[in-house]
């Protein structure tokens, strides 16, 4: 191999990894809207390039968002391995809107319908096939109400999503009150246990 072709192979996996980061950064703040030619931009390469590396967006999204999904999944097998149904379904709430809380990214791509690469797609429905025995567990030790379905931990993220706030920290501390709030009315008999601190957020924009 000569210098030549060494330096050109180093030059595009510098590329592919600053599109990557770029590409993290960006989707986590502004969701999925952002156009691949900011994208482009931000990572200083032209759209091309890219290209060249994503042939599309979605192929982009599956390898940002690929370390999340592990996330995602892992917390489910951790909720479904619980002794006590209601305790795993409490911990997958949790947890799934405080890693959703900082990424609006992940958390529009996991909740939608858009088309996307195989592997992102059966990773997805193997982690909501794992969720639904839980929802199905939860349901019959008599902590779920019997009237929950699946699309209401969706209503929850995506309310989640729109949590806006002055720094990551208060974003997580809100989020945390929220998911017990959506707790309370997941279960059957909500229990009167405090809630987490209240936080003050900047106004709602019209």
């Amino acid at each position: 191999m000569t210098t030549e072709v060494r330096a050109r192979r180093s030059d595009a996996r510098d590329n592919r990894e600053r599109i990557l980061a770029v590409a993290r950064a960006s989707f986590a703040v502004g969701g999925l809207d952002v156009p691949l030619r900011e994208i482009a931009r931000r990572a200083e390469v032209g759209p091309a390039t890219v290209y060249r590396h994503f042939a599309t967006k979605e192929a982009l999204l599956a390898e940002v968002f690929a370390e999340q999904m592990v996330s995602c999944a892992a917390i489910v097998r951790r909720g479904l391995a619980e002794d006590d149904p209601w305790r795993g379904f409490a911990l997958v709430v949790e947890q799934l809107m405080a890693l959703h809380a900082l990424d609006r990214g992940f958390a529009r791509a996991f909740t939608s319908q858009m088309s996307e690469p195989a592997e992102f797609a059966v990773e997805r429905d193997r982690t909501l096939a794992a969720l639904l025995e839980l929802v199905r567990q939860a349901k019959e030790a008599g902590a779920l109400r019997e009237d929950f379905v699946v699309e209401d931990i969706n209503l929850a993220l995506m309310a989640n999503e729109g949590i806006r706030a002055d720094t990551p920290e208060i974003r997580q501390a809100a989020s945390r009150r929220f998911a017990a709030l959506m707790l309370r009315s997941f279960h059957a008999e909500p229990a009167r246990t405090p809630l987490p601190p209240a936080v003050r957020l900047p106004p709602a924009q019209g």
